[in-house]
């Protein structure tokens, strides 16, 4: 059924871009990029989707008047089984998710407003789809906050409020900071949270200050359309309730939050942007 979604949104999307590419003086409007990151583990909103290895993501993004078409994905390198990503073919390697992103961004001043849809295609858990808006404003740190909605399988609200600055260095050369912090509220069963007195899932849905991350990095510029991008992340969890687990008999930790805890994590890796 979800194949079947993404076959129908890949027709829409043709639809809407291909007669614009093909009307020659239109084609000047369409822009985009496609790009290759690798990096030593994949962290999604704080979990831990893969680790101690390497993982490599392709994406490419297609834009016309403000609409954007986004596809990218993650290969696992060795993967491992965790709380959030549980494999059939553990430390063998594999394409593991295919994420497609619609969006349109309309501009008011120094105030951009974005709202979209992503369908999430993942093999480690159930695939799902999201709805989101967000908005960002021009200024020091370029505040953007983003509102994502779960329609599908795991349905609840996850808030972000992003920071960035770049800061020229050499030339065209930038050093460029970021960070996010993250709120959760949990709305279906899926989230109901750990029970000591039970041993298994039937509290309180979870919800509350979930995952904080920091990101530094430089960007290169190779002539004017090709880019280099090595970062640094570090990521932690922003609450006791995002980061507790509770060891069991078995000497298995069960974590209070049902998809997994949120950990402390180094990331860091190099990604290459070709733009168009």
């Amino acid at each position: 059924m979800k194949k079947i979604k993404l076959m129908v949104v890949f027709f829409i999307f043709g639809l809407i871009f291909f007669p614009q590419i093909s009307q020659g003086e239109q084609a000047k409007d369409v822009t985009g990029s496609v790009a290759l990151a690798t990096y030593n583990q994949y962290i999604f909103r704080g979990y831990e989707i893969g680790k101690s290895s390497l993982v490599i993501q392709p994406s490419m993004t297609v834009s016309l008047k403000g609409f954007s078409a986004t596809l990218w994905g993650n290969m696992d390198t060795n993967q491992r089984n965790t709380r959030t990503a549980t494999f059939n073919q553990e430390f063998k390697k594999g394409w593991n998710e295919t994420d497609l992103t619609l969006s349109y961004t309309h501009e008011i001043k120094n105030l951009s407003i974005t709202g979209g849809y992503i369908y999430y295609g993942t093999k480690y858990a159930d695939e799902t789809e999201e709805v989101f808006v967000a908005l960002s404003y021009k200024t020091i740190a370029n505040p953007t906050i983003t509102v994502y909605r779960d329609i599908a399988n795991y349905k609840g609200t996850y808030i972000n409020l992003g920071l960035s600055h770049s800061f020229p260095i050499y030339k065209k050369m930038t050093i460029d900071l970021a960070s996010g912090f993250g709120y959760f509220i949990g709305e279906s069963d899926y989230w109901k949270t750990y029970e000591r007195s039970t041993g298994t899932y039937t509290g309180s849905k979870y919800r509350g200050f979930h995952d904080g991350m920091v990101k530094m990095g430089l960007t290169i510029p190779v002539k004017k359309v090709f880019l280099i991008q090595p970062t640094v992340q570090y990521w932690f969890p922003l609450s006791s309730h995002a980061r507790k687990e509770y060891p069991t008999p078995a000497d298995i930790k069960d974590s209070y939050n049902p998809n997994g805890p949120v950990k402390y994590n180094l990331v860091y890796g190099v990604g290459f942007t070709y733009n168009f």
